[in-house]
């Protein structure tokens, strides 16, 4: 899962349960928060938000992880509009 987590490129985000699909595991959306908790130099945590709605993701990290993952976000260029990342802007669709 940390694999395809590094691929997300700079300016984009991918939801959790993306991240699960595109590691082979549909129905790991937990297991890849999971994940990201452990940290790992190089793994680009910031970039994984939640599915809120079709169209847009949603930090969900609370207290000082939420303020730097808005914080990292934005300094890659997301716009966030609260919590909210419309992904038809800033969606990763897997590829590159």
């Amino acid at each position: 899962m940390r694999a395809v987590v590094r691929r997300i490129p700079p300016g984009k985000v991918a939801t959790y349960g993306q991240v699960a699909a595109l590691a082979g595991h549909p129905r790991g959306s937990r297991q890849v928060a999971w994940a990201l908790r452990q940290f790992e130099a190089g793994v680009p945590w910031h970039r994984v938000v939640g599915k809120d709605g079709a169209r847009y993701g949603k930090v969900l990290l609370r207290g000082a992880a939420g303020v730097e993952q808005v914080l990292r976000l934005e300094a890659e260029g997301v716009r966030l509009h609260g919590t909210r990342i419309r992904l038809d802007d800033h969606g990763w669709d897997g590829t590159s």
